[in-house]
């Protein structure tokens, strides 16, 4: 019995001295996340309009897009911008690297939800809309976008967390991210379930503090609206 106690207290007390540690890779992984998921955004953005687009030629871009970087793992496409885009000429900086191979990656996906919420909007409301004077441009803009954002909440939630476990696989392009530094201290110290309790504990963190704010916007959003509804005009 009292070897078993002085396992635990072992095993608890390795995990809380190595904790603060971890710091410098928990803010590598927190800003490797927050720049794809920001330029994931802006990208999904744009080729969810191209696919809605009149025209042929933007839709199949889009859809070309998307199809590859759905069909292929996140770990090659990272190895690919890293290592075979320098034969071609462009060569980024690792942290560089993991930034775009995930940004891009996060748009596709980023991009069927927004295309997913827009469609959704009954075009009658468009219709409604240019009937009352508004442009194309206008009625997207202050109709449909607005009701598309609210939808397209919880999807972008949970896509915005799978970025953040995502981010560990930066560590094969020597991303020293919360895996990388795992494993270094794995070698160093032969604390295997230690070290990674660690690594579980900053993840665990970090995706439940962004599914309270995703639930916060969510719920805002919900109240904005009900305010709305709930004003009486003379």
């Amino acid at each position: 019995m009292s070897t078993i106690i002085n396992t635990i207290i072992s095993f608890f007390s390795t995990v809380i001295e190595y904790i603060p540690k971890f710091l410098p890779a928990a803010g590598m992984t927190i800003g490797l996340s927050f720049l794809s998921i920001i330029a994931g955004t802006i990208i999904g953005v744009v080729f969810a309009f191209m696919k809605l687009s009149r025209f042929k030629v933007l839709q199949g871009i889009s859809n070309i897009y998307i199809t590859i970087v759905r069909g292929t793992p996140l770990l090659l496409q990272l190895i690919f911008v890293y290592s075979a885009l320098p034969k071609l000429g462009l060569q980024f900086p690792p942290f560089t690297a993991a930034v775009i191979a995930l940004a891009f990656h996060n748009g596709a996906y980023i991009a069927e939800i927004f295309r997913g919420a827009i469609s959704s909007i009954a075009g009658g409301q468009v219709e409604a809309a240019r009937s009352l004077g508004m442009t194309q441009f206008q009625a997207m803009k202050r109709v449909v976008l607005p009701q598309a954002v609210k939808r397209a909440i919880p999807p972008l939630g949970n896509q915005f967390i799978i970025a953040i476990k995502d981010s560990s696989l930066a560590s094969a392009i020597t991303i020293t991210e919360i895996i990388m530094v795992t494993r270094r201290y794995v070698s160093a110290t032969y604390s295997v379930y230690e070290m990674f309790t660690v690594a579980a504990i900053y993840y665990l963190v970090f995706t439940y503090a962004l599914s309270k704010l995703v639930n916060l916007v969510e719920k805002k959003l919900q109240v904005s609206e009900k305010s709305k509804d709930d004003i009486v005009y003379d």
